[in-house]
C-alpha cells in the first residue's frame, strides 16, 4: 500500500524571547559589554579590582533578575505558553547542558575569578563575589530546572 500522507517535520518551536541568543556574535557582544563596562569604570577612577567587582555584582543583579526571576515573554503571540517559565527555563526549549547554557554558566565563574584575583581576595569584596557566583551557578544547575525554593517566585 502506498503512503498517501506527506511526512513533514514539525517546525522547531521558535520562542522569540530566547531565539536571539542563537544569532552569531551574541557571545562576543556579551563579553564585549562586560569588558567595556569594566573599561568605563576604570576610566572614571575606579581601581581595576573594584571595577571588576562592580561589573561582577552588576552582572549578577541584572542577569539574575532577567534570566532567573522574570517569567513569561514580552510577546503576546505565544498565547501564554511560557507564562510560568523564566528566560533560563525557556532557552534552548528547556534542553539542559547545551552550548548556550554552558557559556552562560562559565561567564559568572570567570567574572568571579577575575574579580577575586584583582582584589587580592580581600574582604568584603570576596564575600560579595562569592555570594553572587554561588547563587548564579546554583540557579543554573540542571537539577534546579523549574524548581522554586520554598515556593519563592512560584505560581499562585
Amino acid at each position: 500500500m502506498p503512503n498517501l500522507y506527506v511526512k513533514a517535520v514539525p517546525p522547531a518551536d521558535l520562542n522569540r524571547n530566547t531565539d536571539w541568543f542563537m544569532y552569531p556574535g551574541v557571545w562576543t557582544t556579551y563579553i564585549l559589554i562586560l569588558f567595556f563596562s569594566w573599561l568605563v569604570l576604570t576610566a572614571f577612577g575606579c581601581s581595576p579590582g573594584m571595577a571588576w567587582t562592580v561589573v561582577n555584582l552588576s552582572h549578577f543583579i541584572v542577569t539574575y533578575h532577567f534570566f532567573h526571576w522574570k517569567k513569561g515573554t514580552p510577546f503576546a503571540d505565544d498565547q501564554g505558553m511560557y507564562n510560568q517559565l523564566t528566560w533560563w527555563e525557556q532557552i534552548d526549549n528547556g534542553k539542559q547542558l547545551t552550548r548556550n547554557r554552558k557559556f552562560l554558566t562559565v561567564v559568572p565563574v570567570v567574572l568571579y575569578l577575575i574579580a577575586s584575583h584583582t582584589t587580592d581576595y580581600q574582604q568584603p569584596m570576596l564575600f560579595f563575589n562569592t555570594i553572587a557566583v554561588t547563587v548564579m551557578v546554583v540557579a543554573k544547575f540542571p537539577n534546579m530546572h523549574k524548581v522554586r525554593i520554598f515556593g519563592i517566585n512560584g505560581d499562585p
